[in-house]
């Protein structure tokens, strides 16, 4: 799989990424033994960038990277993880004690002296606009525990604020089909600065893949059914902020948009990673096969101007005025 630079710190990640928010908690149950199995399609499918955090099933995810990559020794993965949402949302606890500890924690759920990358997890606002946070962060480095930093943010003025930051080697942002404001202004800061940009949430919390009708009931223990209003977290990390009944609709008409040899899911991954300034998109994966299968899209040919208009005229229509004006 080709595989792209995150400009400020040379490190190289493969196109298509897996996110490893499902192997930890919040979509259902995985078993430790499916879990290992998504690794390993991943990684023999080519990626070579794994996404993860402290707080996904409370350091579980972070676990299993760690025994799937002690296994596999042959391996070269960049590992990234994210802190902050362990503490109550507030500025103070963003301070260099508490990354300490929070970073102590991850080196020993990944089984590493050094995380190749660590991303505050969509923190506060404020805290982009700290020099004290980056201060600290830049202490994390000297001290050798983490070799680069970045964010994960929830709105393009939070990325924007971010990419100002010289020490910051990436940005992780909600990109798909579903969430385009990012491609006016963010990407090409980014591109421009030599910033990272990591897609995240890139089908919509499985909406992109065309499976799901009105009637679908997800477990009581996935964040589509106990987090669709921002009830726990940021509601645009559940369906990318887009009402359920809209979003199934247009997701409808999205998968009606594939093109021979293509699933809507890989015609979303396909879209992303056409996107200039994208390093790497993120899909996660519940299945050996859904985790080949997002894989693939890397691999599939570039979609037409012709799609990419029709893509672009639904969101239009559809979804932009549910979403732009709020991240």
């Amino acid at each position: 799989m080709d595989e792209r630079t995150f400009g400020r710190s040379q490190q190289h990640a493969s196109v298509v990424g897996l996110g490893t928010w499902q192997l930890g908690a919040d979509w259902g149950d995985v078993d430790d033994k499916e879990a290992l199995t998504v690794l390993e399609a991943a990684a023999e499918s080519g990626v070579t960038f794994f996404d993860t955090a402290d707080v996904y099933g409370d350091g579980r995810s972070e676990q299993t990277i760690a025994t799937f990559l002690g296994s596999r020794p042959d391996l070269h993965v960049l590992v990234a993880t994210k802190m902050g949402r362990r503490v109550d949302q507030i500025p103070e606890n963003y301070v260099l004690d508490n990354f300490r500890a929070w970073n102590d924690r991850s080196r020993r759920n990944l089984g590493v002296d050094r995380i190749d990358l660590v991303q505050l997890h969509c923190p506060p606002t404020p805290v982009y606009s700290s020099d004290e946070v980056f201060d600290a962060l830049d202490t994390l480095v000297e001290e050798e525990r983490i070799a680069h930093y970045g964010v994960s943010v929830e709105t393009c003025e939070e990325a924007l604020t971010a990419i100002a930051r010289p020490g910051v080697a990436s940005v992780q942002i909600i990109l798909n089909p579903f969430r385009m404001k990012p491609l006016i202004e963010v990407l090409p800061a980014a591109q421009e600065a030599g910033v990272g940009i990591i897609a995240r949430v890139p089908l919509a919390s499985g909406l992109l893949s065309g499976k799901y009708t009105k009637d679908t009931v997800f477990p009581e223990n996935d964040h589509r059914t106990y987090n669709r209003h921002g009830e726990s977290f940021d509601q645009g990390e559940t369906f990318s902020g887009v009402d359920y009944a809209t979003g199934v609709e247009a997701a409808a008409a999205f998968s009606a948009l594939a093109p021979e040899r293509y699933t809507p899911a890989q015609l979303a991954l396909r879209w992303i990673v056409q996107q200039p300034g994208v390093t790497s998109v993120i899909p996660g994966a519940r299945s050996p096969e859904q985790a080949r299968a997002n894989a693939a899209a890397a691999k599939l040919p570039e979609l037409s101007d012709e799609t990419l208009v029709a893509i672009r005229d639904l969101y239009e229509k559809r979804i932009k005025d549910q979403v732009e004006n709020r991240w």
